[in-house]
């Protein structure tokens, strides 16, 4: 079989078994030779956190079911550590993307997600990356038909055209069938953290970290969560420069 054009890394932060990433894999293997690094296990909220103070497994999984065409290994680490070592061992791609995750990352959602932690990763190692995500349907199952196909015809925009320096795509698919798409900012959604504290049978205190999700601009469809809210396939570059430039002058008059 003929070698294709292009390579593509897929990871994610849902686990290697997850159906997001098939569905991911399997689109990209349309116009590329795929391969594919997972966590071996559930890897969400962990962020752009790389181990190193163990040694990390890597290993073939062809229970994975992507098929003999497409290699898949799972890494007992983070979503960073899967790119790291996919690069590494496996050699450097045209593009990493990471997803299809389960439920959306919008807004302050990207400095926790793994999902995101994956596309930061490939672009610190020089890679145009993609993140995917996805909210769920109203009975809290997952469709990725329409969102892998749009996430392979954006891949191959992106590998003919490429992406600035430091810049890679969020995108988050609403549930059912998309009204359209939109370019948009990160907007202010976040979680409104609580604290929920238990105790276990021999009375110590222990603690489940929950919360409830809130937007400032739920309404603006220029925002990423407005948008998916208004049935939007939401597409924001963001830029991986966190200088607050317009602050710069007025502290260097005031710095002791």
């Amino acid at each position: 079989m003929n070698a294709k054009p292009f390579r593509v890394l897929v990871a994610n932060d849902d686990g290697i078994f997850s159906p997001g990433i098939k569905a991911l894999g399997l689109a990209m293997s349309q116009f590329a030779d795929v391969v594919v690094v997972a966590p071996d296990v559930e890897q969400s909220a962990v962020g752009h956190g790389i181990t190193i103070r163990r040694p990390l497994r890597f290993k073939h999984t062809a229970a994975a079911g992507f098929g003999d065409d497409i290699p898949a290994y799972r890494v007992d680490g983070t979503p960073a550590d899967c790119v790291v070592l996919g690069v590494h061992l496996l050699g450097k791609p045209d593009l990493v993307v990471s997803g299809i995750n389960l439920g959306p990352n919008l807004g302050d959602d990207l400095t926790h997600s793994g999902t995101v932690a994956a596309a930061i990763e490939g672009l610190a190692l020089g890679i145009p990356s993609i993140a995917f995500s996805q909210q769920s349907g109203t009975d809290g199952e997952y469709d990725f038909t329409r969102g892998a196909a749009f996430a392979a015809e954006l891949a191959q925009q992106v590998l003919e055209r490429g992406l600035p320096p430091r810049v890679l795509l969020n995108v988050n698919f609403p549930r059912g069938a998309a009204e359209g798409r939109r370019v948009t900012r990160l907007g202010e959604h976040r979680w409104e953290d609580s604290l929920i504290t238990r105790h276990d049978p021999e009375g110590r205190e222990y603690h489940w970290v929950a919360g409830h999700s809130t937007a400032a601009d739920a309404h603006d469809i220029q925002t990423d969560y407005g948008a998916v809210q208004a049935g939007l396939i939401s597409v924001t570059p963001v830029r991986l420069d966190l200088t607050a430039r317009d602050l710069m002058g007025e502290l260097e008059g005031y710095l002791p």
